[in-house]
C-alpha cells in the first residue's frame, strides 16, 4: 500500500489539486458574478496550485514517458549508438533537472530568510517557489528510474 502510494504519489497529486483548483475557480466564479462579491484569495491560492500542479506534472510525465520529444535524428540510429544516444539525453536531462533543483533551492531559502509573504493570503512565497526544486528534484529522480530500464532491457528503456 505504502509502496504503491509513494510510486503514484504524482498521480495522486494532480488528481486531487486539480479537482480542488477547479472546484475553488468554480466557487470564485459563482461569488464573483451571483453574488456580486469575489474572495480575495482564492485567485492567488488557484495561481499556487497551478505552479505545483504544473511541476509535479513535469514528474509525472516523465515517469510516463510523455515529454515532448523530437526524434528525427534518434530514429536514425540502431542498436548501442541508440542506447548510448538516449543515456546521453537522459544525462543531460537529468544534469539539467539537478540544476533546477539546486537553483530553486537557493530562490526559496532566500525568499524563507527575507520573510516576503503574498499579497492576498498573507503565506510565505516560498511556499509557491518550492514547487520549482521539489518538481524537478523528483524529475530527477525518475530519470534515474529511466536511464536504469535503459540498461536493464526494461520495456520503455529506448526512446525516452
Amino acid at each position: 500500500m505504502i509502496k504503491k502510494l509513494i510510486y503514484n504519489f504524482e498521480e495522486y497529486f494532480i488528481v486531487y489539486s486539480l479537482a480542488f483548483m477547479t472546484l475553488l475557480v468554480f466557487v470564485q466564479v459563482v461569488m464573483r458574478y451571483v453574488f456580486q462579491n469575489s474572495l480575495s484569495w482564492s485567485e492567488e491560492l488557484a495561481r499556487y496550485i497551478f505552479l505545483w500542479l504544473s511541476w509535479i506534472g513535469a514528474s509525472y510525465a516523465v515517469k510516463e514517458r510523455s515529454h515532448f520529444r523530437v526524434e528525427m535524428f534518434a530514429n536514425t540510429l540502431t542498436g548501442a549508438s541508440r542506447k548510448y544516444f538516449e543515456l546521453f539525453v537522459l544525462l543531460a536531462w537529468f544534469g539539467f533537472c539537478v540544476f533546477l533543483a539546486y537553483q530553486g533551492s537557493t530562490v526559496t531559502r532566500h525568499l524563507l530568510t527575507r520573510g516576503q509573504l503574498s499579497a492576498a493570503m498573507e503565506i510565505p512565497m516560498a511556499y509557491a517557489y518550492a514547487s520549482v526544486p521539489v518538481g524537478s528534484a523528483l524529475m530527477a529522480l525518475r530519470l534515474i528510474v529511466e536511464i536504469k530500464k535503459l540498461f536493464s532491457g526494461t520495456p520503455g528503456g529506448e526512446g525516452a
